[in-house]
């Protein structure tokens, strides 16, 4: 019976699934904090709202990054995981020194994973529009959309954002 307990409170085996618990709530985390920098997507807000129409031709095109998030959870996530692996080292104040320097570049490579995981292709669009003034906009890759230069388009503001549309 003192076998079975053993075997079923080992603290490395449950400090295992816990980082592996940990690693999937960041994951799902970070892919739920994601947001569409298309210009196919409207946020809530700005749905039924009235936009401001500009037209205007491509003159020239781009690729960038556009970066990842940076929020808490990929930080926190990463201090917990870290900390808790860690905490496995040495004993007494020794463990909890490994547990603070655990933590602490657990939370930097958390934080370096969540904006890799969440950073995307984008594109410059430089337009020359009809009003004669020339402005660069930069929005994320979709894939069903080509943009090449000459090509007219509209530029839709809504709340301080604006997207570009093939005309």
């Amino acid at each position: 019976m003192t076998k079975i307990a053993d075997e079923l409170f080992d603290v490395s085996s449950l400090m295992r699934v816990l980082e592996r618990l940990l690693c999937i709530i960041f994951l799902l985390a970070s892919v739920g904090c994601t947001s569409d920098l298309t210009g196919e997507t409207y946020s809530r807000s700005e749905a039924r709202s009235v936009q401001t129409v500009r037209l205007g031709s491509i003159v020239s095109l781009r690729p960038v990054q556009i970066e990842g998030t940076k929020s808490i959870v990929g930080s926190g996530a990463g201090a917990v995981i870290g900390g808790v692996a860690a905490s496995n080292v040495g004993q007494g104040r020794g463990s909890t020194v490994a547990s603070v320097v655990g933590a602490v570049t657990g939370g930097l490579l958390g934080a370096a994973a969540e904006e890799g995981v969440t950073r995307t292709q984008g594109v410059e669009i430089m337009v020359l529009e009809d009003d004669g003034v020339t402005r660069a906009y930069v929005q994320q890759v979709e894939p069903d959309q080509v943009f090449r230069v000459s090509q007219r388009v509209r530029i839709l503001t809504v709340q301080g954002t604006s997207r570009v549309i093939p005309y």
